[in-house]
């Protein structure tokens, strides 16, 4: 695949997440796109997408290993603390679909 496809395929995939998961903070609903991490979201999941190595283990690793800042940059805490159960759902099930329609 060429670098404009892949760019295409990543910006595809942040579009299938970022209007379907989103983080939960005092019940308060950002999605990622709001948020503007489905991109960055979606360059670290692409290449499990490129691969076919799509597991929720490997999705859970990302998720984990990838920080956000609060506060004003005085703490980071884990994507995977922020989404729901439901959005971690959601957020495999997007991805699932995004790969079937390739």
């Amino acid at each position: 695949m060429t670098y404009s496809g892949t760019s295409k395929a990543i910006e595809d995939l942040a579009v299938a997440i970022g209007d379907k998961v989103y983080l939960d903070v005092a019940k308060w609903h950002l999605y990622l796109q709001d948020a503007k991490l489905h991109t960055p979201l979606a360059e670290k999941l692409y290449p499990l997408v490129d691969e076919d190595r799509v597991t929720e283990n490997a999705v859970m690793d990302i998720l984990q290993n990838t920080k956000i800042a609060i506060g004003g940059g005085k703490k980071e805490v884990p994507l995977v603390d922020l989404i729901p159960s439901t959005g971690l759902s959601d957020l495999m099930r997007a991805i699932e679909d995004y790969q079937r329609d390739l």
